[in-house]
């Protein structure tokens, strides 16, 4: 199976506008990453340093590119007005052959502890499950994958309806790469 043709740029959930990432959002992510920074910093590898604007345009750049091309589909996460960058998900790691992929995802620190990744997750599981004649991915697997010391993380996926696939021990180290730690895969199939 190939990628699909039509992938839409913007997706709209109750409170949240997630949309395909442009280096005008520049900006406003950098901003939202380093206020974030000292909680992003334990989870994301690449939070380890304060993000630069020209950098964040190079990225988005990047990631509009990957985009377009279905190698990596990231989404930015809006405020419902679309003034206010609340954080970022998408899908990583895809592979059209099967169809599968996986989501990841992180919320700004000034808005966690609201249900915007829950909200993000479901939207983005739905499109990704839904065949394509009906206007979805038509993935067959989808993974999300996190340490299990992320408990607000790792709290998601059962929630939304995912099985725990494994516990991959001793497979990844910590984002600063201090120490060896193990990796939850969660999946949802059609």
């Amino acid at each position: 199976m190939t990628a699909p043709s039509a992938v839409p740029t913007e997706i709209v959930t109750p409170r949240l506008r997630l949309r395909r990432p442009d280096p005008a959002d520049a900006e406003a992510l950098v901003a939202a990453v380093n206020a974030s920074l000292p909680q992003l910093r334990e989870w994301m590898t690449w939070a380890q340093a304060p993000m630069v604007l020209e950098a964040s345009r190079e990225n988005l750049t990047g990631a509009a590119e990957r985009f377009d091309s279905r190698e990596n589909l990231r989404y930015h996460v809006w405020n419902a007005d679309g003034t206010e960058l609340v954080g970022s998900s998408g899908y990583h790691a895809l592979d059209w052959r099967v169809p599968k992929g996986e989501i990841g995802y992180w919320i700004a620190t000034a808005h966690a502890g609201q249900g915007y990744a829950r909200e993000v997750t479901q939207a983005l599981t739905d499109l990704a499950l839904t065949d394509r004649a009906a206007g979805g991915l038509g993935l067959r697997r989808l993974e999300i994958r996190c340490d299990p010391a992320n408990g607000r993380s790792a709290r998601i996926p059962p929630a939304l309806g995912y099985a725990l696939d494994a516990r991959l021990v001793n497979d990844d180290v910590t984002a600063d790469g201090s120490v060896v730690r193990d990796t939850l895969i969660f999946s949802r199939v059609r």
